[in-house]
């Protein structure tokens, strides 16, 4: 990870700044700052002190610019330590990113960043998202599927990879791969991927599932594309369409779309890390009709300043509705990214809103321009 190389491009407009400002977005620090003239100072994007009215913020590139026009900074954000905090974390990185054979532990890395433990660890989940303990076996999760995908075998990619015995890794590889070692070195080889697919009202539905249970909910225009999606994710297993085995699956998701059914509850077969899965968790705990921020969501997993990391969650969410993750907006009310798209996020939040209350006089959630559709990558 290097933050220092963080793009300055998502928000380059004083509505991208403001937005990322009520968030109190952590991964806009040094990207930009905002003053307050009532108040006379200039803080960080996350800074925790009372959001300030629109009218009396501006903006400014870097804490010079802010000064030069008056400010004084922030005692509470301390904006002029920012680039220091940058700086501590992108060495810690570094340390962690050596040898992913080595494990340090929490003393060992504040002693070769030569910060206090407390200090680094309340830093690091800040600024990254996560601890260095999670960073260290998110990193070897990813040396350990880099290397089964390069061909290696599973002993060798053990050990490359950082796990202090194979008994360990296999405890881990539910979560980092979804699947045995040996099957995801083989890419899903001796898997049987079914599915099917169906016209709605948010367009083609397609739900896959293997032996234990759906692995795929997505939507889009067409079939084509999301089938494709589908087998590139699952390249060497037995991809094949399946309808009959999955028509309960698919007549609820049709219930749900219509007003009839409030609740998706299918059986799941998704791989995540244990931060994806606790996101995902709070995401099926939110009710029908109702809507989180990603602050709240990253507040109820207990890592408040993981906004950018719920964001990922949510977008990496591999199966719609089942996992409500439109149901989580910006702080303000305003709609983030989604998946599948903006208007098909709308379309089920404004439906949700009109059955919770009531009003099923219009059973299927309002149409959408699809040519509108704003796809995540």
């Amino acid at each position: 990870m290097n933050t220092s190389n963080t793009t300055h491009t998502a928000w380059s407009t004083d509505a991208q700044r403001w937005a990322a400002v009520t968030e109190r977005n952590a991964e806009a620090d040094g990207a930009f700052f905002f003053a307050v003239r009532t108040t006379g100072v200039f803080c960080r994007p996350s800074c925790a002190s009372r959001p300030p009215r629109r009218e009396n913020v501006e903006f400014f590139n870097t804490p010079d610019d802010a000064r030069a026009a008056g400010y004084r900074d922030c005692k509470r954000c301390q904006p002029a330590r920012l680039p220091r905090d940058l700086e501590i974390v992108n060495r810690a990185c570094a340390a962690l990113d050596a040898d992913p054979q080595q494990r340090l532990t929490l003393a060992q890395l504040s002693d070769a960043v030569h910060v206090s433990p407390f200090h680094l660890q309340r830093l690091f989940k800040r600024v990254v998202g996560v601890s260095p303990r999670e960073y260290q076996a998110a990193r070897r999760g990813a040396a350990l599927r880099d290397a089964l995908q390069r061909g290696e075998d599973v002993t060798r990619a053990t050990v490359d990879a950082g796990f202090g015995s194979p008994s360990r890794m296999y405890d881990n590889a539910p979560a980092d791969l979804g699947m045995a070692p040996s099957a995801y070195r083989r890419k899903g080889a001796g898997l049987v991927v079914r599915y099917a697919s169906a016209p709605t009202s948010l367009g083609f539905v397609l739900v896959a599932a293997t032996e234990k249970g759906i692995c795929k909910i997505a939507f889009g225009d067409d079939v084509s594309p999301l089938v494709d999606e589908l087998r590139a994710e699952f390249a060497n297993a037995e991809v094949k369409e399946d309808a009959e085995p999955l028509r309960p699956f698919v007549a609820q998701i049709d219930a749900y779309l219509r007003g009839t059914r409030q609740q998706v509850d299918l059986p799941l077969d998704i791989a995540a890390t244990a931060f994806k899965l606790r996101v995902w968790d709070a995401l099926r705990r939110i009710p029908y009709g109702e809507t989180r921020s990603y602050s709240d969501i990253a507040e109820a997993v207990g890592s408040p300043r993981a906004v950018r990391a719920v964001a990922s969650a949510c977008a990496t969410n591999p199966v719609a509705l089942a996992i409500p993750c439109h149901r989580v907006v910006q702080k303000g009310g305003a709609l983030a990214g989604y998946r599948w798209g903006l208007p098909r996020k709308a379309a089920l939040l404004d439906a949700e809103a009109r059955h919770a209350g009531g009003n099923t006089e219009d059973g299927a959630p309002a149409s959408f321009e699809t040519n509108d559709l704003d796809h995540v990558a």
